[in-house]
């Protein structure tokens, strides 16, 4: 099995416990590493709720960043239900990828740019385990409708645009990527694929 397959195959098994009826509004993907060593990533998934957004209402500056910054988060968005990545499974399927990359090095090896290019195919993986959970049809079986993933890297806000853009179809992210501040001027074409 590759490192994708298993993130989509654990990411679906996570979803399907989240409560039906819970008032979710977005699924959240917390990516993160082990030390912050690229070579040890995971991603924490899990949910926001309309409850805790109403309990946050007051401490937000403004109505966005209660419902969609990170910051505001619940624990369930935050820490996540479960993470994948880490697990064994995870870790040896990661490991077995990087290595066939070229991408693996030890402790005392000069990493050059394999640091960076294992935050990318991580965030690649994760991007497509988000849009595997939409295409398959699995938040909407489990939530009743559908609703965006948001992805984020609390090392790196500055990616929780592009990739919750590349991971989700366009109409379900619209209000969250209102405060992108790469987002084209109005009228301006969008260079993101919108899924």
């Amino acid at each position: 099995m590759m490192f994708r397959e298993h993130v989509e195959r654990i990411a679906s098994d996570i979803i399907g416990e989240f409560p039906a009826d819970g008032g979710i509004y977005a699924v959240t993907f917390r990516i993160d590493s082990v030390d912050q060593d690229p070579r040890f990533p995971y991603v924490a998934i899990g949910y926001t709720t309309e409850a805790h957004v109403a309990e946050q209402a007051d401490a937000a500056s403004d109505s966005w960043e209660a419902r969609w910054s990170y910051a505001f988060f619940p624990q369930t968005g935050l820490e996540g239900v479960r993470t994948v990545g880490r697990d064994p499974d995870g870790a040896e399927t990661h490991r077995r990828g990087a290595e066939f990359r070229g991408l693996w090095y030890e402790d005392d090896d000069e990493p050059g740019d394999r640091d960076e290019r294992l935050v990318e195919w991580f965030y690649e993986v994760c991007v497509g385990a988000a849009r595997h959970l939409h295409e398959s049809g699995r938040i909407t079986k489990v939530l009743g409708r559908p609703v965006p993933v948001i992805l984020y890297d609390m090392f790196d806000p500055d990616a929780m645009f592009e990739l919750t853009s590349d991971a989700n179809p366009a109409g379900l992210v619209a209000e969250f990527m209102t405060e992108d501040p790469g987002r084209p001027a109005q009228g301006e074409e969008s260079a993101s694929s919108g899924y």
